[in-house]
């Protein structure tokens, strides 16, 4: 213990002469915003290494107490280490997501594998798991509330699920495969923005902009070019590629799997989620595949129809067969010719900053939340907005960033994430600092950011995660907010795209960015009308990623493995059709292979069981009925991880999900 105190007051000695390094200090910002505006990129590796001899010396304390282990002496002394660790890692992984610039990369290939050895050092320190094992042997005799007995049990699994019961040459093996794994899927990462960098410079349209360039451009040939130029991201034998790598770290995480008594990735990682094996997600995902494929099945044919057309006015050869390059231009004409609903109709009505405000009063409607914009705070790029949020009664609930504009530092997609998490320390409550990211269309010198259908689920949708970060009621911050089971977080956010479109939401929100009329009742018709169009399609490319990902963590061995060979393989045996790949191709799956839903793709379609069903009482009593909205506040968004999923689920709803919710709201 003493080697470790001399080694923290050296470090942060160290750190703090000269310029002083603001991860070493509370942050003198509103509401506890990291301090961006003193944040250098060379403040992050000397903060790493005080924050690991800080927590290094925290869990030697707890390790050299000789009073007798007690929930508030192990468990709760963990839960409140490493306060530097914690605020350095959430403001440097979540930076390198969202603004990644080569010096910062660099930065964290550094970085990890100093987190990595750290956390090994951690769960694999028998002084320390003796104590938390001896509590959690006596769990249901210590007095402890559900959520003390939740933050137990995880704690314990950490120890389990990081080979404590190994031997000493296995525990050495298990360090090395988990830094392997660490730089590979930051490789994996880094590769995948190199590519999606390169696919934007060569047409001149970014990854977030691709679905709609596809819909509008008219030139076939020009559509299979850039349809095999999306889908070939990390597999053009470039420096880029992501072959290889993917298949050392299948080797790795099967390894791994076995030295922990699994036989294969799929077995290891669904143990503690509420599915529990791959047999019931394999079941789940088989009984939506075959629906979905029958519907896409009669949306080509509906499509064929117009190609047909084109094909006799001579735009296109004899015999000419919808392809996958074709279908979201076809899909268009249907959509206009089914429902006369145009993209370009709909477009002004959805300002990004109206959609934001509309998100903002549902939750006013439903929760009684307010929002106040925050000026002159620090924040780590200028398109970054913030908001204070607050409960009906004025107390603070938490902020909110916003940072919705694509960049070539940023990664595609859309996500939530904390900078600051939900906790009680010392009586004190802790509030958080969530952020919503994006890659919506930046706005140009004469027309705002205007959104898509798809990117209003979609703002919805990750504001809907943002609540479960924001309104979070825990004490203790490994179960607060999202740190939920993989297989449940989804609901939250899945939940809050049903009212994205209904006509009441509809009606405060959705206004011509350049007149301000509201969205007239013909257009809202025609959305509604729409509401489950193409479905078919959606759900096999959901349905098809969901078991390639399965595919892959299943796999026993990766001896020999040819990664697109074994992709072809297992959308034969799904039944996938050739007119539709999965919604990520092996190369660029990067929430499989950098992202944290390894073997857990799935759960974007098992939440949507639950959040179908759950919308569904909302309808039945009223989309803003109070009392069924204050229902779902306390039995879900505010418990975060600090009960069973499903107890939290059926005290909310009263009974188990409904399983044909899902079909029926996609229209199956």
């Amino acid at each position: 213990m003493k080697r470790i105190s001399i080694l923290l007051s050296i470090m942060i000695a160290a750190v703090s002469c000269s310029t002083a390094n603001p991860f070493l200090a509370e942050w003198d910002t509103p509401y506890g915003i990291p301090d961006f505006t003193k944040i250098q990129e060379k403040h992050y590796i000397p903060a790493i290494q005080a924050g690991i001899a800080q927590q290094e010396s925290e869990i030697q304390a707890i390790i050299d107490n000789q009073d007798a282990p007690t929930f508030e002496n192990v468990v709760e002394a963990y839960e409140r280490s490493g306060a530097i660790l914690d605020r350095v890692s959430m403001v440097l992984f979540n930076i390198s997501e969202s603004d990644a610039t080569e010096s910062l990369q660099k930065i964290v290939e550094e970085a990890l594998p100093l987190v990595s050895v750290h956390s090994d050092n951690i769960f694999m320190n028998p002084d320390f798991f003796k104590k938390v094992d001896a509590l959690f042997q006596n769990i249901d005799n210590l007095g402890l509330n559900q959520e003390q007995k939740m933050v137990l049990k995880n704690l314990h699994n950490s120890f389990v699920k990081n080979g404590i019961a190994l031997g000493e040459a296995e525990q050495a093996r298990m360090r090395e495969i988990n830094l392997e794994l660490s730089s590979l899927s930051n490789t994996f990462g880094n590769n995948l923005l190199a590519e999606n960098n390169a696919f934007a410079e060569e047409f001149g349209v970014s990854i977030s902009e691709y679905g709609e360039a596809m819909a509008a451009t008219e030139d076939r040939a020009t559509r299979e070019k850039m349809f095999k130029a999306y889908s070939s991201r990390g597999n053009n034998g470039n420096e880029y590629d992501n072959k290889e790598l993917m298949v050392k770290m299948m080797a790795l995480r099967i390894e791994k799997a076995n030295l922990l008594g699994y036989e294969n990735p799929a077995q290891m990682i669904l143990a503690d989620k509420m599915a529990g094996n791959p047999e019931t997600v394999d079941s789940f995902l088989a009984s939506i595949m075959a629906p979905a494929v029958a519907k896409a099945k009669e949306e080509i044919a509906d499509m064929q129809v117009f190609m047909d057309e084109d094909v006799k006015a001579g735009l296109l050869p004899a015999g000419s067969k919808i392809e996958p390059w074709d279908w979201a231009y076809y899909t268009e004409k249907v959509r206009k010719a089914k429902y006369a609903l145009d993209e370009e109709q709909t477009k002004p009505y959805f300002k990004m900053e109206n959609v934001r405000q509309g998100v903002f009063d549902l939750t006013t409607k439903l929760w009684g939340l307010q929002y106040e914009k925050l000026e002159n705070i620090p924040v780590y790029h200028a398109d970054v907005e913030g908001f204070k949020v607050t409960d009906a009664d004025g107390s603070l609930i938490g902020v909110i960033l916003t940072d919705y504009f694509p960049r070539s530092t940023k990664r595609g997609g859309a996500w939530m994430t904390n900078f600051v998490n939900q906790e009680i320390v010392d009586g004190v409550e802790v509030r958080p600092v969530i952020v919503n990211v994006g890659n919506f269309a930046k706005p140009t010198a004469d027309k705002p950011s205007l959104l898509t259908l798809d990117q209003v689920e979609t703002l919805f949708h990750e504001y809907g995660h943002a609540l479960h970060g924001l309104l979070t009621q825990c004490t203790y911050k490994s179960v607060s907010g999202t740190s939920v089971a993989r297989d449940f977080v989804e609901l939250p956010s899945q939940i809050m795209e049903n009212w994205a479109f209904q006509k009441e939401v509809l009606a405060s929100y959705a206004r011509h960015y350049d007149t301000g009329e509201v969205i007239p009742d013909e257009l809202v018709a025609k959305i509604e009308a729409a509401g489950t169009f193409n479905q078919g399609f959606m759900t096999t490319e959901l349905a098809a990623a969901s078991i390639l990902d399965m595919k892959w963590h299943e796999l026993t061995s990766a001896e020999g493995l040819d990664p697109m060979a074994f992709e072809a393989q297992a959308c034969a045996e799904m039944g996938l059709i050739d007119e539709i790949i999965p919604r990520y191709r092996s190369t660029y799956f990067a929430h499989i292979f950098s992202g944290g839903y390894s073997a857990g793709y799935y759960s974007y379609l098992w939440a949507e069981v639950l959040d179908k069903d759950a919308f569904e009482l909302f309808m039945e009593k009223g989309i803003f009925d109070k009392e069924t909205a204050k229902s779902f506040r306390e039995n879900v968004l505010e418990k975060g991880g600090s009960d069973e999923p499903m107890d939290l689920y059926r005290r909310f709803r009263g009974a188990d999900p409904d399983s044909g919710a899902l079909l029926r709201g996609r229209g199956l």
